[in-house]
């Protein structure tokens, strides 16, 4: 039945948690919409937490994982192996609420596609997820599953009392959804585990355009964050959890100082809780490093504050900064990385497995380090920092490459061979 209505696919239904901020899924989700509006198709919006188009979009509190009632459910799920008849009922409860707000945003928007970002993938909305599947289940619609970031890749969701609903819905077995999956590693696992098959698409950015120039709006930028002229800016473009590995960028700081290194952390988010935030700043005190957050100027876009101040973007971050720091533990792909290398300037990688699977077999010309800095990785960064002509042409190779396997073309390429599975041509 799918495949007779897929071929009349006109509008699109994306959900996830949330469609707010600069996290990699609703950046990612953002470049889809971008591409998929491109070939002709109209775009709507499910989630419980958003800033895009209004008469687009459709908010249901209890679908964003940071509501509280979401939050408590939560807590009681992981970190145990029993739940009680209280708890099944209660997530019971907001899956019946859910499923009916997404009946209503699929009759209201009268959807032909849904595109699912995460919440069908990593658990951190149990009900949603079960929602979504139900809703998939009972109507047959066409389903395009986007996964980011699998249960099985934190450890946090190792022990819990919800292995039912994790069978069930992270992700769902449905003849109707295809799965897509950001990184090879991703797609052997979910084969493994689960017996599904799936298409890679990578993280992309649109390498067809030109990253913007310094302007008069972002030369105020470092004075504004107390950055002095002769400062070297190293910038950590994350939010602050544990597997971003921040405490690296706070030692090549620390063994920067001759260079007057200052780090600045561009996300204020801390959706894994605030135990590794004090964890960053208690060493970053300990070892002398100025460590900079301003949520309060640095948001998603430019504008003014509510005290009549100026507000950055996250481009202006990059506009400004001398170095980029990028020591992740572990990235489902790594789209920091490819700004960084849109805006043509030096990087320094931890080689996570996924970098070393999916993005360094390209040759990109980077710093890289193996878990932990050395002496030899601050020696490059110092090299770059004192020549700038060695940054130049190392920013226009590296440019070229993310042009050539990182770009929107490659996006539509993919995303029309998915589609094709639902009688598209």
């Amino acid at each position: 039945m799918y495949l007779s209505r897929s071929q009349h696919i006109k509008k699109i239904g994306f959900i996830s948690t949330r469609f707010k901020g600069t996290d990699g899924v609703s950046l990612e989700t953002e470049k889809w919409r971008t591409v998929l509006e491109q070939m002709g198709y109209e775009c709507y919006f499910f989630s419980g937490l958003s800033d895009w188009i209004p008469e687009r979009s459709m908010v249901v509190p209890e679908a964003f994982f940071g509501h509280p009632r979401i939050q408590e459910i939560q807590e009681r799920c992981f970190g145990t192996t029993v739940r009680s008849r209280a708890l099944t009922g209660e997530i019971q409860d907001v899956r019946h609420l859910l499923k009916k707000a997404l009946y209503d945003f699929t009759d209201i928007f009268k959807i032909d596609l849904l595109i699912i970002e995460n919440a069908v993938t990593i658990p951190m909305n149990i009900p949603l997820g079960l929602a979504i599947t139900e809703l998939i289940a009972e109507t047959g619609i066409p389903t395009i599953a986007h996964h980011h970031d699998f249960a099985w890749e934190r450890q946090r969701f190792t022990v819990n009392a919800v292995e039912d609903y994790l069978a069930m819905a992270f992700p769902p077995r449905l003849h109707t959804i295809n799965h897509v999956v950001i990184n090879s590693e991703a797609r052997k696992q979910l084969s493994y585990r689960c017996g599904l098959s799936s298409i890679i698409i990578p993280n992309v950015f649109d390498f067809s355009k030109e990253p913007p120039q310094l302007d008069e709006y972002a030369k105020h930028f470092r004075a504004d964050v107390g950055i002095a002229p002769e400062d070297t800016l190293l910038l950590q473009p994350t939010r602050i959890i544990a597997r971003k590995g921040i405490e690296h960028s706070i030692e090549l700081a620390y063994r920067l100082r001759d260079h007057n290194a200052k780090l600045l952390i561009s996300h204020q988010e801390r959706d894994e809780g605030s135990l590794y935030y004090n964890r960053t700043m208690e060493y970053a005190q300990l070892l002398g490093v100025e460590v900079i957050v301003r949520p309060d100027i640095i948001g998603p876009e430019r504008g003014i504050t509510s005290e009549g101040k100026k507000r950055y973007s996250l481009w202006d971050c990059y506009l400004n900064a001398d170095f980029i720091t990028y020591p992740s533990l572990y990235e489902g792909f790594g789209n920091a990385f490819l700004e960084a290398i849109w805006f043509r300037k030096p990087i320094l990688v931890n080689r996570y497995s996924i970098f070393e699977q999916d993005i360094e077999p390209v040759d990109f010309d980077v710093i890289t380090m193996d878990s932990y800095i050395t002496d030899d990785t601050v020696a490059a960064v110092q090299v770059l920092l004192d020549t700038p002509e060695a940054v130049q042409l190392m920013a226009m190779k590296n440019f070229e490459l993310g042009k050539r396997f990182f770009s929107f073309s490659l996006l539509e390429q993919r995303i029309k061979q998915v589609l094709m599975n639902f009688g598209q041509v």
